[in-house]
């Protein structure tokens, strides 16, 4: 066995084991925190239905498997997107990636929620003080991704992930951990990917918004603060297996496929489809769907199927891509992405 090929094995089984810690045992839906890092980022990927882990290829691959930013041609790339979330909420990513020869791929994401003002209420004060607070959740990753051969890649990201609301907030760290082989079987264009997301210790709200004036009783003494004590809470794990398979239709066209199957710690498992229609690889049609195994009606999964499309030019010495990408969803508007990537 080649020492890439053990490496890409020892890396893999450290994924399932990791995933199987920090896989829960039964249904807990909405128990866990830190539910911004499920949004998800990146025109081309949910277009085709969030199937990219096997499928991606450089900076913008970065959220769906770090291993694929390993595949990155360019010796520096700069990804930028923005989308239109649920319930008017906007999703702001950008992220940098650096080739180094014979090191690997060092990228830096940024991922930023925007709320909005949201009016301060109280107890004496139901319809609001006429003072407003805003939210602020970001998401800072720092990876690396190597190819191991020409046909193994993998990657990990470091992601520090703050929550600000008002005079409460928290901080923490969690980490994606994925494998990327190509060529699966000796099979040209078959390949196959393998994601653990947000693996980290628990996180816990605090700030002067959890002290509380009380009295207490049997003491002659006024009125003083107290600090809540609020109950830490998990990240929301989850680990994806996924398989893609390109295929030439002549010199001009080729269609790619993909799926997965994602297990998730705190919410029913999902499974997703995706293809992607390629034109000289300069203009390209996407589209995907996900499904989810609901334990029961009250847990309807809300988003439907997706698509979009993209353009590659070149700039001079500067590869460019725009792309777009609408999932449609139940009970809100669809979501609306545009991204940008440039190749230098």
């Amino acid at each position: 066995m080649k020492s890439t090929d053990r490496i890409a094995g020892i890396v893999a089984l450290a994924i399932l084991i990791s995933g199987a810690a920090f896989a829960g045992a039964g249904n807990r839906t909405g128990t866990n925190g830190a539910s911004e890092l499920l949004i998800p980022v990146g025109a081309r990927a949910i277009a085709m239905a969030g199937t990219s882990i096997s499928t991606g290829k450089g900076v913008e691959a970065l959220y769906w498997n770090p291993a694929a930013v390993g595949r990155m041609a360019n010796a520096a790339s700069v990804y930028v997107s923005h989308m239109t979330y649920l319930a008017d909420l906007g999703v702001n990513y950008a992220a940098v990636a650096a080739n180094f020869q014979d090191v690997g791929v060092l990228s830096v994401s940024v991922k930023s929620i925007s709320i909005g003002d949201i009016p301060v209420t109280t107890n004496t004060d139901p319809d609001g003080t006429g003072q407003v607070f805003t939210p602020q959740f970001f998401t800072v990753g720092l990876s690396y991704s190597r190819q191991l051969s020409d046909r193994i890649a993998v990657g990990l990201t470091a992601n520090l992930i703050t929550e600000d609301m008002g005079n409460v907030n928290a901080t923490g760290v969690g980490f994606d951990v994925g494998v990327l082989y190509d060529n699966l079987g000796g099979l040209n264009g078959l390949s196959i990917g393998v994601v653990v997301h947000n693996i980290g210790p628990q996180m816990q709200f605090d700030g002067s918004g959890m002290l509380v004036l009380a009295d207490v009783g049997g003491y002659q003494r006024p009125a003083q603060f107290y600090e809540i004590q609020a109950a830490p809470f998990e990240l929301p794990t989850s680990i994806e297996f996924g398989l893609g398979y390109r295929a030439g239709i002549d010199a001009l066209n080729s269609i790619q496929f993909a799926g997965i199957f994602q297990s998730n710690n705190f919410s029913d498992d999902e499974y997703r489809l995706g293809a992607e229609y390629s034109f000289q690889d300069i203009v390209f049609l996407r589209g995907g769907y996900a499904m989810s195994q609901a334990a029961n009606d009250a847990e309807q999964y809300i988003f439907g199927p997706s698509f979009g499309g993209g353009v590659r030019m070149s700039l001079g010495s500067v590869e460019a891509r725009l792309d777009y990408a609408y999932r449609s969803t139940e009970f809100f508007d669809g979501n609306h992405v545009l991204a940008l990537t440039l190749g230098f």
